[in-house]
């Protein structure tokens, strides 16, 4: 009869249980912890707010609610619960995308944007990417000044031929 192994098992070698990618998972998270609980903060506002305005039980139901509504105070409040939404689901996509692709620090944002561009780290390489670059910028820059030209030449041609001018001006000498 075999003996039962005393030792423990191996944790399992996923590169999502990792200590990396929990780390980077923290921030998702972290966010969606958050989305959370910025949706209990609306909900809660959205509530109070709903039953301000119900009127109450031996109120006669021909007037109008007895609460004063300050517009500046709604819309400062509804600014401030949009942009703790806003920001929440920003973080949790953040986290996500992070996570996701596996960037856990600026060094690897960097070595992962760098590799899209074709660049390996080498500085002779960076120097290609970044003439390249310039190159690119110049024909542009190029281009601009082609069609500024050629809107210069039809804006003469058409003032030679009194396109545009108004009939006084036209009749004018020159």
């Amino acid at each position: 009869m075999p003996e039962p192994s005393t030792s423990e098992p191996s944790p399992p070698t996923s590169s999502l249980l990792s200590p990396r990618s929990r780390k980077q998972f923290l921030l998702f998270a972290a966010g969606a912890s958050f989305v959370f609980l910025s949706t209990g903060i609306t909900r809660r506002s959205l509530v109070r707010r709903h039953a301000s305005l119900t009127p109450k039980f031996y109120q006669p139901s021909n007037r109008p609610p007895s609460t004063q509504i300050n517009g500046p105070f709604e819309a400062l409040a509804a600014l401030n619960i949009a942009t703790i939404n806003v920001a929440s689901f920003m973080m949790m996509m953040g986290g996500g995308l992070l996570w996701s692709f596996d960037i856990g620090s600026i060094e690897d944002m960097r070595r992962k944007v760098r590799g899209g561009l074709g660049v390996d780290g080498s500085e002779r390489s960076e120097q290609n990417v970044e003439e390249e670059f310039e190159e690119w910028i110049a024909s542009v820059l190029q281009r601009k000044e082609e069609k500024q030209k050629v809107k210069a030449t039809i804006k003469e041609a058409d003032m030679d031929e009194g396109i545009g001018l108004s009939r006084n001006e036209r009749e004018r000498p020159r």
